[in-house]
């Protein structure tokens, strides 16, 4: 029997600190690493608290091609799911600490669920599951 699952995916940023500083200040996440390396970038993994799926390995861009990804790694389109115990709570934190929402909560067959934008413009749902 195999076993496998996805548990780090890499998010090009624009500078470490601050990239830092919206998903563990502003989104509340964890810090799991932040490493030094040897070529002068740094191993940054940040995880939502409590959460048992994939964690985010911040990179700084360091090139032309990888600083025109930034923020818009998939296309345009919603490409994260932060999925929440308690919507309401969660969502009045979130705009507390100046996070971006770019739509008001709606509810659906499937959950409330409200669109938000990191600082570089990737898009994300905050979403509660209905029950069932």
């Amino acid at each position: 029997m195999t076993i496998q699952s996805l548990f780090l995916v890499t998010l090009v940023v624009d500078d470490y600190n601050r990239a830092k500083a919206f998903y563990c200040g502003a989104l509340g996440f964890d810090c799991l690493q932040d490493e030094k390396q040897p070529d002068g970038k740094r191993w940054v993994v940040v995880k939502p608290k409590g959460g048992d799926g994939a964690a985010f390995l911040l990179a700084q861009a360091a090139n032309d091609a990888q600083r025109a990804a930034i923020g818009n790694q998939t296309g345009g389109r919603v490409g994260f799911f932060l999925k929440t115990d308690d919507f309401v709570r969660d969502h009045a934190a979130m705009l507390a600490a100046g996070v971006r929402f770019l739509e008001e909560p709606r509810h659906e067959v499937y959950g409330t669920v409200a669109v938000f934008a990191d600082p570089y413009g990737n898009s994300f749902d905050l979403i509660q599951h209905t029950a069932g």
